[in-house]
């Protein structure tokens, strides 16, 4: 946040889509929970609720037993809650799309499901930024071939990602790495040839 002490307004920053503040703040949830969770932490806070309920003298005691009974409760909500999920509810993280693989043992349909979720991924715009983005990072790994690697990678990179989009199109993998078997001419009852 930023603050504008001429005209007196706070301005929230625009962090939604940003993934490197998402993971941010996923790592420093997690520390912070961490560090709320354990019970030095928790013994200190309790100590300085207890120190405040004695600055309200009337009230004391009744403050001290309401912080001795709803404090290990805040523990253990706090304890609970998942380092992405609440950077989702606070907006610096976007919701994430989680897709399920349909139940089914049978490689073959679960083989074509996974091929249509690459495909759809692979015609996203996004993914296929973020794709180039992760090679050009992966450059920085090659020490005295940087500059000529990401050269590649943005000149190649879109070629590739087309052509694998493709060829997903136009070969059954499926078959070809034998999670479903080959179609055979004619009826379902043809039998293979020995």
């Amino acid at each position: 946040m930023s603050h504008n002490d001429s005209e007196g307004e706070v301005k929230a920053l625009e962090v939604g889509g940003n993934e490197n503040v998402c993971t941010m703040c996923e790592e420093f949830a997690a520390e912070a929970i961490k560090y709320l969770v354990e019970n030095k932490t928790q013994l200190e806070i309790i100590d300085i609720l207890h120190k405040t309920c004695s600055q309200l003298v009337p009230l004391e005691q009744q403050c001290i037993t309401l912080v001795d009974y709803y404090v290990p409760f805040l523990f253990q909500e706090i304890g609970s809650v998942q380092p992405g999920e609440f950077c989702q509810t606070v907006n610096l993280c976007e919701p994430r799309v989680v897709t399920s693989v349909p139940l089914s043992e049978d490689k073959c349909e679960i083989c074509e499901y996974a091929v249509e979720e690459v495909l759809l991924k692979l015609k996203d715009p996004d993914t296929q930024l973020d794709i180039l983005e992760l090679l050009l990072k992966a450059c920085d790994a090659v020490e005295s071939y940087v500059k000529k690697c990401k050269t590649m990678v943005l000149e190649y990179g879109p070629l590739i990602l087309s052509n694998a989009e493709e060829f997903l199109e136009t070969v059954d993998i499926c078959t070809v790495i034998h999670a479903c078997d080959l179609p055979y001419a004619g009826s379902e009852q043809a039998t293979p040839i020995q």
